[in-house]
């Protein structure tokens, strides 16, 4: 940890359009912030300043003009911001107009369609065209379970262009978690794909999609997407009337902008749903915008002559973060399919391909192509790739060393974390800071984060509760369905009455960075010590037998024990040698807490769908307990490995 692996020149600074923003400050204020922490206090402190100053950089298009930046209210929930502002979130997607890439979609079986930016937006202008003689309105809902592909986003800026909500799921979900999402928001368009391919195989969604047609009664019509499917009759589908993509689009013109609100409802997104039906969680058009913009162009330094990649689904909020990066120009390359087909190298492969410039991906991708023998720097040739993005758990220590030693040593590496409750991260990469082994950079700027102790204080050099004190234009208008707003305090100002609680086990570090140990209800606790799973996660990697590990507490003789479950490679067994070797690389690079009393051998370890690990569904099987929503998991099956282990009596 510490160790500093990258740290950005002189001239990289000063062409970085951070320090170039920080240089505008200074001149629009009279100020002398002369590095990135006097520019992230100014930041929070200044918190209208800023924020006005983000929009007038980035040149955000007001169709009215705000008749005040922010209101304060009486909680960090009452902030009202850029109040008498209007604007449309699809216009600052859209406003590039040239012959240059806007998108290119790529799926696993080398098919590839790429849309610039003058025929992305003809896309849009017949899609929206189709939509307004349909008859929808702004805060209609218009839901989506697409692969990550041209017409999704199409789509999307079709609907939000129009001041429609647009909200996602990814095909993979399954009948019922679909219905637990769109049954609660009542869309009236639903646009589908009728098939898609993961791993070699082709899914048909034609019995999927009459299930859920089924279930949600206030549905008007279907738009069907034939995708993989290229026999796909409208007539397949009901009760709900149906029409094909190229039958429902009427081609021609340019699109047109619906002036919107600061805080019209933009994007549905949803909680992973395993503790129950997820929370459907509203977000607004100008708060996204900016945080993204704020993201992208100054954390990312993302211009407008590059090429963004993130391998996401359309069911994870990633989805929605990365195609803003047309906000700044960029051109966006989406991948559809799994990462790992034909073979490990496939999005590797895309870098040079499309000239990647911004690689994003999470610390499972990067612990797989490291297992998996993969050296990038002896069989690519990553020219054009400067910044590499991971995100969904928190990066260890060892891959930061796999990414600096196997892929480039002139190469940023930035650690996100943030959130579906916001769209958007807390911490995060910055082009003006070194990058440090284990470490996420910095805070992001407007965002005025502490680590809390349980007395709620905050502490530097220990472990605590990620908080936020001050609001910020991306906090969610709150939950669908949630009229009095109960549940949306409880979930975020509840711990610490009236301040944001993200629900992560952090440490602040003396040098600025943050480590994020897991999430904190997934804390363990044995003998009263708080121990965040990350720790331990991070030490189990070293064990080159272990592909991955989950680790629980387990209520035991009136205390908590900790209850290791790993992966091993293929062919292995665990044994009491491999045992005593897990103990002890944990031992001598923690504490003896972290020790699990337990270590078993599992062959699957169950996911959400959208990758994160569910420490709290094991948690509760192991303690006999019902696990509320198994639709919300993308392997439930692996569950009944943790059910009566004998191990565990």
């Amino acid at each position: 940890m510490h160790d500093v692996l990258w740290r950005p020149t002189t001239r990289q600074i000063e062409a970085s359009r951070m320090d170039a923003f920080r240089r505008r400050v200074n001149l629009r204020f009279n100020l002398d912030l002369d590095d990135y922490p006097a520019l992230h206090r100014w930041s929070v402190e200044h918190r209208a300043q800023f924020w006005q100053a983000l929009a007038e950089y980035f040149q955000v298009r007001w169709h009215a003009p705000p008749t005040s930046i922010l209101e304060e209210g009486a909680t960090m929930a009452g902030a009202r911001w850029f109040s008498g502002a209007t604007l449309n979130f699809a216009e600052h997607l859209l406003h590039r107009r040239d012959d240059r890439p806007a998108v290119v979609a790529v799926r696993e079986d080398g098919n590839r369609h790429s849309l610039t930016h003058n025929q992305l937006a003809a896309e849009v202008a017949g899609l929206q065209q189709a939509l307004r003689q349909f008859g929808i309105q702004p805060g209609d809902r218009i839901a989506a379970i697409m692969p990550n592909t041209w017409q999704t986003l199409v789509a999307m800026l079709a609907a939000t262009s129009l001041g429609a909500v647009w909200s996602n799921c990814s095909p993979e979900f399954g009948a019922h978690a679909i219905i637990d999402r769109f049954g609660q928001i009542a869309p009236r368009v639903l646009i589908a794909c009728a098939s898609y391919q993961y791993a070699g195989k082709t899914f048909d969604q034609v019995d999927t999609l009459n299930q859920v047609l089924a279930q949600l009664p206030q549905l008007e019509h279907l738009l069907v997407v034939p995708y993989t499917r290229a026999n796909t009759r409208a007539d397949e589908f009901g009760p709900v009337p149906a029409t094909l993509w190229n039958d429902f689009f009427q081609p021609g013109g340019s699109p047109t902008f619906t002036a919107l609100p600061f805080d019209h409802p933009l994007y549905i997104l949803y909680s992973s749903g395993t503790t129950g039906v997820p929370k459907c969680i509203v977000h607004r058009a100008g708060g996204v915008l900016l945080q993204h913009l704020k993201e992208h162009g100054l954390h990312n330094d993302l211009k407008a002559d590059e090429v963004l990649f993130y391998y996401t689904t359309c069911g994870w909020m990633m989805w929605n973060w990365l195609v803003s990066g047309l906000a700044l120009g960029a051109t966006l390359v989406l991948y559809d399919g799994s990462p790992f087909h034909p073979g490990p190298e496939r999005l590797v492969d895309l870098i040079d391909g499309e000239g990647i410039h911004v690689f994003g991906t999470s610390p499972k991708y990067l612990a797989a192509l490291e297992q998996a023998g993969v050296k990038p720097a002896t069989s690519h040739r990553l020219d054009s790739l400067r910044l590499m993005l991971s995100t969904g758990s928190p990066l260890s220590p060892h891959s930061y060393d796999y990414v600096y030693r196997q892929f480039k040593a002139d190469l940023c590496l930035a650690s996100m974390s943030g959130g579906t409750d916001i769209v958007a991260c807390f911490v995060l990469g910055n082009p003006l800071l070194p990058v440090r082994r284990g470490e996420i950079a910095g805070k992001g700027l407007g965002m005025a984060v502490q680590v809390w102790n349980e007395h709620g204080q905050p502490v530097t050099g220990e472990k605590g509760e990620l908080v936020c004190l001050h609001p910020f234009p991306s906090m969610p208008l709150g939950f669908w369905g949630d009229n009095d707003g109960s549940r949306y305090h409880v979930a975020y100002f509840s711990q610490f009455e009236g301040i944001w609680c993200q629900g992560d086990y952090a440490e602040q570090l003396p040098e600025g960075g943050l480590v994020i140990h897991g999430r904190s209800d997934a804390v363990l606790n044995p003998g009263g010590v708080r121990i965040g799973t990350a720790e331990i996660y991070r030490q189990v990697e070293k064990v080159e037998q272990v592909l991955e590990s989950v680790a629980i507490g387990q209520n035991w003789q009136g205390d908590v024990r900790v209850v290791l479950f790993v992966r091993l490679r293929d062919g292995l067994q665990l044994d009491d040698a491999l045992r005593q070797r897990i103990r002890q690389v944990i031992r001598q690079y923690t504490t003896p807490r972290h020790v699990p009393a337990v270590i078993a051998q599992v062959s699957d370890i169950p996911r959400t769908l959208s990758g994160k690990l569910v420490e709290l569904a094991i948690r509760n099987v192991v303690h006999g307990l019902p696990v509320k929503n198994t639709d919300a998991l993308a392997n439930p099956e692996a569950l009944a490995q943790f059910r009566e282990r004998p191990e565990l009596r």
